[in-house]
């Protein structure tokens, strides 16, 4: 990463079409001088390009602190003018929208607990219609796509043209190692469906406290992330808000001095001809296995008749067991997870349950 720091304003086409992009700022704004200390102390690293702040705060209960409020967003300015960052805030409703255009804020996110809400969306979408900025979108609180994909069509409907993704993390039940489970899968099935927006992930809101930042962000970059959004104040532990997932600006420059920042591609025929065999290799290992796994199925469907003309039922709770619990010890030696091996033959047992049904309701 460049490691100058520039005293030249970027413009918001500049630092857009950077990468990585590295948003950071405090959970909330707080007062005039934290805002502009956190600022001038992140501008320092020359690797941030980006001050994000919370002015409006979205909390879940009632009493916590909820934002400053409008009268920060000067503060913003101000920070903007004396350090050469760009700023970012949090909208979700069309008056903090007009607050945020109004202070001449340059890039916009739209939360989590917005997201889940289409009407919420649609107010911030309209609110938006025939303004010229950037628009980032956090991934609902719950694992559901298709309401992380509503919301980009409705900003998109709205004449946004840069919109990007951040992946925040999930709430999941019974969930302990996260604040919020990042669920990989799903964002890279996201980042798969929208190949063209920027995708950036959010380590502070997945891990909820700082010690593990480093091992979410190295994911995040070793899966081909656009950047990342993290969460600094100048005093962390005295912060008015998520007090154990912020870092101080220095902090987070060592934390990104760690990551090793990995590249999609290289101009290397040598590696594209090494990569071209192995992915031919990984091409026909999947022909195989769809030959392997519609003879499966063809044998699942014979099963199905002799339970058909039997009257026995296509669920057999004690012989899925006992296919799982073998390809357990099998799939141990071959170096595969119990994970794997569960998600695998859940599917795999899913499709001959659909085979043989269609066969007993023929």
């Amino acid at each position: 990463m460049n490691t100058t720091a520039t005293k030249e304003n970027k413009t918001i086409d500049q630092v857009w079409a950077k990468r990585p992009l590295i948003i950071s700022g405090p959970c909330s704004a707080e007062t005039e001088e934290q805002v502009i200390e956190t600022a001038k102390q992140l501008a320092q690293t020359g690797k941030v390009d980006v001050l994000r702040a919370g002015i409006w705060k979205p909390r879940t209960r009632p009493g916590n602190f909820e934002g400053i409020g409008t009268k920060g967003l000067p503060w913003l300015q101000q920070a903007k003018k004396q350090t050469g960052l760009l700023t970012a805030v949090e909208v979700a409703s069309a008056k903090q929208v007009q607050d945020a255009l109004h202070f001449d804020v340059d890039i916009v996110w739209i939360g989590a607990r917005t997201t889940v809400n289409p009407f919420s969306v649609q107010e911030v979408a309209d609110a938006l219609r025939g303004v010229d900025i950037p628009v980032l979108i956090k991934n609902p609180i719950n694992p559901d796509l298709e309401l992380w994909t509503g919301a980009v069509e409705r900003v998109a409907k709205a004449g946004i043209k840069n919109i990007g993704l951040i992946h925040r993390g999930f709430s999941s039940y019974g969930n302990t190692e996260f604040r919020n489970a990042p669920m990989w899968h799903l964002a890279i099935e996201m980042k798969r469906r929208n190949p063209g927006l920027m995708m950036i992930n959010d380590p502070s809101h997945i891990c909820g406290r700082r010690d593990t930042l480093i091992h979410v962000a190295q994911k995040a970059i070793d899966l081909d992330y656009d950047g990342l959004i993290i969460e600094s104040h100048i005093d962390p532990d005295n912060a008015w808000s998520d007090a154990k997932q912020q870092v101080t600006p220095t902090q987070l420059n060592e934390l990104l001095d760690m990551i090793i920042w990995r590249k999609e591609d290289i101009n290397s025929e040598e590696y594209h001809n090494a990569l071209d065999q192995l992915r031919n290799k990984i091409n026909h290992l999947d022909d195989e296995l769809m030959q392997i796994l519609g003879q499966r199925m063809l044998v699942a469907e014979q099963i199905g008749k002799y339970k058909k003309e039997n009257n026995i039922t296509v669920l057999q709770t004690n012989r899925y067991n006992e296919i799982l619990e073998r390809a357990y010890i099998k799939g141990e030696l071959l170096g595969l997870s119990k994970e794997f091996i569960t998600k695998y033959f859940d599917a795999v047992h899913i499709e001959s349950i659909n085979h043989q049904t269609k066969v007993l309701n023929s």
